[in-house]
């Protein structure tokens, strides 16, 4: 599989990074506009770095862009030559729809949206994708790709964006629920290195529980509280002080950003 990443920003490294590392390419062009950002990777023997879009997209059969919303249509528009029947057309640009796309190049190829998160980087993405039609065999190609790197979940197009804030933006709330949790740590004792390492194998202790045993977390959670035990104890002043409302607003609030955006682009 020939795949080129137009846009290696962050989200597009570790997309990059997540391939390299589950050796299922044979070649991967990274292009950006400033390329030295991208040394470290010239090393690996698959690994094309260059500015010029139309050359790695020309010698990939995989394209995955990663650019910011407001480039997508430029992009897109300088390299419609290139694209060709051939090519699975993966784009990851939040607010930017599929019928957008099929404007500038045609709804004659194959359109792709995913969603994944940076976890991609360490093969642990929770990516939801979606597409235009009669593009069942290149979205199965998609859900190969993602399913290398984590879990994948195909959803109606106009669910993509309550996807953005619960999978993508998700990573940045449960990293901030997990600083939270190594403050407390700190507080109670324990030196920041030890208060990190419990909060963070804590939280994917919890997670893995409920993958495996396909439980509710209350489920989980009954079996940690005892009656005027010290876990129901912290978790009802946790919900009295909005534990559970804040997150639902805030992930509503990152929604209503996005729904913003997409108006605008």
């Amino acid at each position: 599989m020939k795949v080129v990443i137009i846009g290696a920003g962050n989200l597009g490294l570790s997309i990059a990074k997540g391939l390299l590392s589950s050796n299922s390419i044979s070649s991967l062009y990274l292009t950006k506009r400033h390329i030295n950002s991208l040394e470290g990777l010239k090393s690996d023997k698959k690994v094309t770095i260059t500015s010029d879009n139309a050359l790695a997209i020309t010698n990939s059969d995989v394209i995955i862009f990663a650019v910011q919303p407001n480039h997508l249509a430029a992009v897109l528009r300088k390299n419609t030559q290139y694209i060709t029947a051939k090519h699975t057309l993966i784009s990851t640009i939040t607010g930017f729809s599929i019928e957008k796309i099929e404007a500038i190049i045609g709804k004659e190829n194959a359109v792709i949206r995913a969603m994944p998160n940076t976890a991609i980087a360490v093969g642990k993405s929770m990516t939801c994708i979606c597409s235009n039609e009669n593009t069942q065999l290149k979205l199965n190609t998609a859900i190969k790709i993602f399913d290398l790197l984590g879990k994948t979940l195909v959803i109606p197009e106009r669910q993509m964006q309550a996807a953005t804030v619960v999978c993508a933006s998700g990573i940045a709330f449960w990293m901030r629920l997990i600083r939270a949790t190594t403050q407390a740590a700190i507080q109670l004792g324990f030196d920041a290195k030890e208060a990190q390492e419990l909060a963070m194998y804590t939280a994917e202790g919890a997670a893995n529980l409920l993958i495996t045993t396909g439980n509710h977390p209350e489920q989980e959670i009954d079996k940690v509280t005892t009656p005027k035990g010290c876990t129901i104890e912290g978790l009802n002043e946790m919900e009295h002080q909005g534990l559970s409302s804040s997150l639902i607003r805030g992930m509503v609030a990152s929604f209503e950003k996005i729904e913003g955006i997409k108006k605008l682009s």
